[in-house]
């Protein structure tokens, strides 16, 4: 008999993800920064995404424009710099490279259309983190999922949407209930299992400080995989690893990961 672990068919997503495409190496959320991470042997990523004024599913962590677009020099109009707030013909214009170095600069916003068709044409596969604009909560829970439903239609992997807002997964779940989801948590609050329970989730994703043996214990006795950000230290790898979580999320794409210091882990 056979000792090689077989693949968890269940579970497609490979141990190493790359965050906001190339952690802190390219402008996050960035096609820039998803092609470095893949040239980093990635085959995985996390992204921030979020609906403009007009409905289009764009990616970005911060509610604000200011730290990643060049907004507030190129808009005079007083109006907001919420990047919900303003249309996607606006965005669309916005410099979000030059803040990162002068090697991005012109490098322009992604929609998460552009991002599917990157991460489909390469067989990569995607973490989703609904990241709704402040009272958005359950309409962006709901478009990213009917988004990323039409975007992986046919696809072998589909896309894990997770969130830090249960509100937004459980409008995620509503509009697709066929997309895995995975609850976000930077604490262990009083009732995090059984909300990931109630909401259908297949994973949890941890601050990784938060994984010792109870809690990883709770979350895979419920059936639940378990993730980590954001991992930069081999040490911190490692002891994840021995811990045997399922999912580890890095901003040190050059240094972690499949290329680097956990390569076949």
């Amino acid at each position: 008999m056979s000792t090689t672990p077989q693949p968890d068919i269940a579970w497609p997503y490979p141990r190493w993800i790359a965050h906001r495409g190339a952690g802190k190496l390219a402008p996050e959320n960035t096609l820039a920064a998803f092609r470095l991470g893949a040239s980093h042997g990635f085959r995985m990523f996390e992204c921030d995404a979020k609906l403009s004024s007009d409905g289009v599913v764009f990616l970005m962590h911060d509610a604000s424009l200011q730290r990643t677009t060049n907004a507030a020099h190129v808009w005079q109009d007083g109006l907001s710099l919420v990047g919900g707030e303003r249309a996607w013909g606006e965005l669309s214009q916005l410099d979000a490279g030059a803040w990162h170095s002068a090697t991005y600069a012109g490098e322009p916003l992604a929609t998460l259309q552009a991002l599917a068709r990157f991460c489909i044409a390469n067989g990569y596969a995607l973490n989703i983190e609904i990241k709704p604009t402040p009272g958005t909560t359950h309409l962006t829970g709901t478009v990213v999922a009917q988004h990323a439903a039409q975007l992986w239609r046919g696809q072998p992997v589909p896309p894990l949407l997770t969130s830090f807002e249960p509100d937004a997964l459980r409008a995620a779940w509503q509009a697709q209930p066929e997309l895995p989801r995975g609850l976000l948590l930077d604490s262990l609050w009083d009732g995090w299992l059984e909300t990931a329970i109630g909401l259908k989730c297949v994973a949890v994703v941890c601050k990784h400080t938060l994984w010792n043996e109870t809690s990883v214990a709770q979350a895979k006795g419920a059936g639940l995989k378990t993730l980590s950000y954001t991992v930069n230290e081999a040490d911190q790898a490692q002891r994840l690893i021995d811990l045997g979580t399922d999912g580890i999320i890095t901003d040190r794409v050059d240094v972690l990961g499949p290329g680097g210091a956990g390569k076949g882990a």
